[in-house]
Order: C-alpha cells, then sequence, then structure tokens
C-alpha cells in the first residue's frame, strides 16, 4: 500500500469512529451501522473492511473513554480524602453515562479483539476496588458496600437518563446525590444480598437489547 491510499485508510478509520462515536452515544449501541456510514461519509463496505464484527467498531469507539473511565478511578485513589475520592468518582461515571447512552453496556462487555480496551476496563476494576475498600476502612463508606452495587446505581441512572433526556436533565445529578447518601456509613440498616456479578452482566444485556 503506498502511502497515499494508507493516509486515505487511517482518514477513513477516523470518520468511522467519530461518527461511530456519536451515533452509539445518541442511540445505544444496537445503532444501525448504515447510520455510522452514512454520517462517517463512507460506504457500508468500507466501515467493514475496517471494522468486520459490530464488536469491533463499539470496541474503536470506546476505546477512549474506556481509558478516561480507568483514569478517573487512578484520579480518585489520588484524592487525600477516601470519601471525596470515591464521591468524585461515582458522580463522572454517572455523567459520563449520562452523555452517552452507549457507555453503560461497554462496561459489561468483553473485546478479545482488543487487548487495550479490556486492559483498561481491568485496571478499573482492580482500581475501584481499592477505591471501596478505601473508603470503607476510613469509615465514611458503608461497610456493606461491594464494588457491584455501583453497577445498580448505573442501571437506575439509565432509566432515568432515557426517560428524562433533555427534558429534565439534571434528574440524573440528584438521584446520584440520593444514592450518595445512601452509600454512607450513618448506623444503616442491613440490605439484602448483593446480586452476583455474572446476574448484573446478565441484566445489563437485557437492559442494552431494550436500547436503555
Amino acid at each position: 500500500m503506498n502511502m497515499t491510499l494508507r493516509a486515505d485508510a487511517e482518514r477513513n478509520r477516523a470518520r468511522i469512529v467519530a461518527a461511530a462515536r456519536e451515533v452509539f452515544a445518541e442511540r445505544g449501541l444496537d445503532a444501525p451501522l448504515e447510520e455510522v456510514a452514512r454520517r462517517s461519509g463512507v460506504g457500508v463496505a468500507t466501515l467493514y473492511r475496517r471494522f468486520p464484527t459490530r464488536d469491533d467498531l463499539i470496541a474503536g469507539a470506546f476505546e477512549a473513554k474506556m481509558t478516561a473511565y480507568a483514569d478517573a478511578v487512578e484520579a480518585a485513589l489520588a484524592e487525600a480524602d477516601p470519601w471525596q475520592g470515591f464521591r468524585h468518582f461515582v458522580e463522572r461515571i454517572a455523567a459520563m453515562q449520562a452523555a452517552d447512552r452507549g457507555f453503560t453496556g461497554v462496561l459489561t462487555m468483553t473485546f478479545p479483539n482488543c487487548r487495550e480496551f479490556d486492559a483498561a476496563r481491568a485496571r478499573a476494576h482492580e482500581g475501584f476496588a481499592a477505591l471501596v475498600e478505601r473508603a470503607k476502612a476510613a469509615g465514611p463508606l458503608r461497610a456493606d458496600f461491594v464494588p457491584e452495587d455501583v453497577t445498580l446505581l448505573l442501571m437506575a441512572n439509565a432509566g432515568v437518563v432515557t426517560a428524562t433526556g433533555d427534558a429534565a436533565p439534571r434528574a440524573s445529578r440528584r438521584l446520584v446525590a440520593y444514592l450518595l447518601q445512601a452509600f454512607a456509613a450513618r448506623r444503616p440498616e442491613p440490605l439484602p444480598p448483593p446480586p452476583t456479578r455474572r446476574q448484573l452482566r446478565a441484566a445489563m444485556a437485557r437492559l442494552r437489547s431494550r436500547g436503555c
């Protein structure tokens, strides 16, 4: 391939990724790929040459966001106050979700063909587990909180974001504020057992299939 063809291929890829980010953010991960091709200004055949499967395209579109997600965990761990670090992280990922309908689904998916993506997610998961333990050890986070509880928060937030949209853009922030108060250690009532990670992945997949 000569330099001109290589440069054209890279420009096509960049346009496809940019269009996919827009479409998935607006319509979720099940959005028609024809719409991605249309917005990127390339043919469907060109899209599939660059990204043979939908999962390949999703990974390409969300790789930078997954890195930002992992970086947000590390930034939270660097905060001197464990509770503030925990709170700021939860607020940040809820805001990322509110701005992008595809984000929630991506958190539950695996991408064998994109090691960087899965490595960033693993880094985020390990960092968040450490963030939770740090906040619990310091005292402000209730002792029975588990990392999977944030998945429940994201599922609830997805419902609020889908229902309110631009009509009530502050509704998501209010929900998250309520839930953060529930997470605080103020002699809370005992909770029922949390769902397992496998159960939550199945639930998130069902939510994604419904376009939430």
